[in-house]
């Protein structure tokens, strides 16, 4: 399913403009509602600009309209970002991005040892000597290195990176690292949510037919 260009700054700014639920918003976006949870609280890593995918595009207002007025539906992007096409060559990669390649690279190398040399010069856009010699530590500036996750560096997606991973990880027979960074949060959530709905009754602002509690994990029928 395509995706916004920008999908953290199109659900800023889906959370302040529209009534979309979050589960909606986290569909479209392609993210987890944790992440929109976290953007509606101001509580994400870093404060985000919001990207209007009317004015880009990417949405109308009326299938805005049909995702307010039906929580179960599914909003449909009315175009996709335009894709980058790749030549031969390696990856470029801004000037001002490029003396973050070694970290990225010692990351790799440090977390994913079974990916290979070709496949990091690939993705980070850079050498195989460069590779070895942070490798072998040999790299004339290796004091300064500091492993840094390529994905936080601006230096690949995390969609290619675990694509990499997943793919090295198959050649060498051995399992695939899982993403459990939110394992344990959907207790949490639902006790949140569940908590504001009882505050909202007390307080006399529930509704007069309250309806069915939602929990945003729950698998559609």
């Amino acid at each position: 399913m395509a995706q916004p260009l920008m999908p953290h700054a199109t659900a800023s700014w889906l959370v302040d403009t529209t009534a979309l639920s979050f589960e909606q918003i986290a569909a479209f976006c392609g993210l987890h509602i944790l992440e929109v949870q976290a953007i509606a609280d101001d509580t994400a890593a870093t404060k985000l600009t919001g990207r209007d995918p009317v004015r880009a595009g990417e949405l109308t207002m009326a299938e805005i309209e049909k995702g307010q007025n039906d929580p179960k539906y599914r909003l449909v992007m009315e175009k996709g970002p335009e894709q980058v096409r790749r030549t031969k060559g390696p990856r470029y990669t801004p000037v001002s991005k490029r003396q973050d390649k070694p970290d990225g690279i010692a990351w790799i190398i440090r977390n994913h040892p079974e990916v290979s040399d070709g496949q990091i010069g690939k993705l980070i856009g850079t050498t195989r000597t460069t590779i070895a010699a942070i490798r072998d530590r040999s790299h004339w500036n290796i004091a300064n290195i500091t492993p840094k996750d390529p994905v936080t560096l601006g230096l690949c997606s995390q969609r290619e990176l675990d694509a990499v991973v997943a793919k090295a990880a198959k050649a060498a027979g051995i399992e695939a690292p899982v993403d459990t960074r939110f394992e344990g949060d959907r207790e949490a959530l639902l006790e949140q949510l569940r908590h504001e709905r009882e505050h909202a009754a007390t307080a006399g602002d529930a509704p007069a037919e309250t309806p069915a509690f939602f929990d945003p994990f729950k698998k559609a029928n």
